[in-house]
């Protein structure tokens, strides 16, 4: 058993223990309350699932078991001679809950080269495909395609004792993980660069390496590329992708069978396509005001117009968040760090500074400050990637890291098949018939 194994089930098993003791005593305790409007809104806000790599706060954002991104960025190792916190170290911390030290993160890099060979009919599965295929439905097709090489499917079907679905589901997970990179670089230089892919260096890191395989050694882009990772590998479970990946692995199917699906939720434009469709907004005001260099003034009518043709403003909003988001100033960090003088990040912060007054305004809005997706954009087309449509499988790599060790969790605590109780439209008129009936003393 390697040493992150190891460490995880010592966790887990106390972890599961201590669980079981608490809803001995308090199972029977109300944490919530469900209104009809979250109801009929999307369960918004119903406290009602376990997700233990991170908790998103209304105010203060996400936390990666209990640190901050800031605190992340200082504390989790980085590269020699980096300044980005590298993603191997954000994936231990979210599965064991401890910081790891340099050595622990050089023992994870080295683990996931030695799992990085994909098997050659994925590649020839995603060929099968036509060119101009979206490249998030081929990322999902390229997962599905690794599925026959599951250690969860292929033990559950030898007759795996339940006490092992941890162990089977940390393979796939280290696995898939270590895997996505090569697939996602794959389809990135097959529909963008005419099929002239670019081997893996396997002296680099992960982040690294993904970076050197979608044709980028730029020091810098390397290092966003780390940041980049890390800040969007999780945001707890009630989201799209993470709670799909909950909610399909809770069937016990296998963890690829699983993040295909997160993947899919992660592609829709209310969730991970957001990302392009954020730059594809502002290209298009450069465009129509004819200036890289808009002034405030500007940019504050274009928005009102967007408002006023019903459309939203994208990479505004979120369904948790009531301030500005932290990855969103983690990035913006970044480049008053790296590139201050782009002028696709000035027009970012311009927007950062215009938006949310004229959204306060509409008095319709809870949240008006920028989401992770009104920055990415502008930084990756800083560094020459260009191509709007793959953004998102970006985001999608990130992605797995939370919601494969949310999985391990999953297993490890043996949580149950999720099966919400739904209601028709006549059963609530019905009910609400009764309540006012009873209120009324008849």
């Amino acid at each position: 058993m390697d040493q992150l194994k190891a460490h995880f089930y010592e966790k887990a098993q106390a972890l599961s223990k201590e669980v079981k003791e608490l809803l001995k005593e308090h199972g029977d305790k109300k944490v919530d309350e469900v209104r009809l409007d979250q109801v009929y809104g999307g369960m918004r806000d119903i406290t009602c699932m376990l997700w233990e790599p991170s908790l998103l706060d209304s105010e203060e954002g996400i936390r990666f078991r209990g640190y901050s991104i800031p605190e992340l960025r200082e504390k989790l190792p980085r590269a020699t001679g980096g300044k980005e916190p590298l993603p191997e170290g954000l994936f231990w911390l979210m599965l064991v809950g401890e910081i790891p030290t340099k050595e622990q993160v050089k023992w994870l890099t080295e683990n996931w080269v030695r799992r990085a060979n994909v098997p050659d009919h994925v590649f020839k599965a995603i060929e099968a495909l036509p060119i101009d295929t979206h490249p998030m439905t081929q990322f999902s097709v390229g997962i599905m395609a690794m599925q026959n090489t599951s250690v969860f499917a292929q033990r559950y079907n030898s007759g795996m004792n339940k006490s092992e679905y941890w162990d089977a589901t940390y393979e796939d997970a280290m696995n898939l993980v270590a895997r996505l990179p090569r697939v996602a670089a794959y389809i990135f230089r097959r529909v963008y660069h005419k099929g002239e892919h670019i081997l893996p260096d396997i002296s680099l890191d992960w982040g690294g390496n993904f970076s050197h395989m979608l044709g980028y050694d730029n020091t810098g882009f390397l290092e966003y590329m780390r940041l980049f990772l890390t800040i969007h590998a999780d945001h707890e479970g009630g989201n799209g992708s993470a709670h799909t990946m909950h909610l399909v692995g809770s069937m016990l199917s296998d963890p690829y069978l699983s993040l295909s699906a997160s993947m899919n939720a992660l592609a829709g434009p209310l969730h991970g396509l957001a990302n392009q469709e954020v730059i594809r907004w502002i290209q298009k005001m450069v465009d129509t005001l004819g200036t890289s260099k808009p002034s405030r003034e500007q940019i504050s009518e274009y928005v009102k117009s967007t408002l006023a043709g019903g459309r939203v403003v994208p990479g505004y909003g979120h369904a948790v968040l009531r301030k500005p988001d932290p990855r969103f100033m983690a990035q913006r960090q970044f480049c008053e760090d790296n590139i201050p003088d782009s002028d696709l990040v000035k027009i970012v912060w311009k927007i950062f500074d215009v938006v949310p007054p004229i959204l306060t305004s509409l008095g319709k809005v809870k949240n008006p400050w920028p989401n992770v997706d009104a920055h990415s954009g502008a930084v990756l087309i800083h560094y020459g990637l260009t191509q709007y449509n793959f953004y998102t499988v970006l985001f999608g790599v990130s992605r797995a890291l939370g919601v494969l060790a949310a999985q391990c969790w999953a297993r490890a605590l043996g949580l149950p098949l999720e099966r919400p109780k739904s209601v028709t439209t006549e059963w609530v008129k019905s009910y609400l018939a009764k309540e006012y009936s009873v209120a009324a003393g008849n």
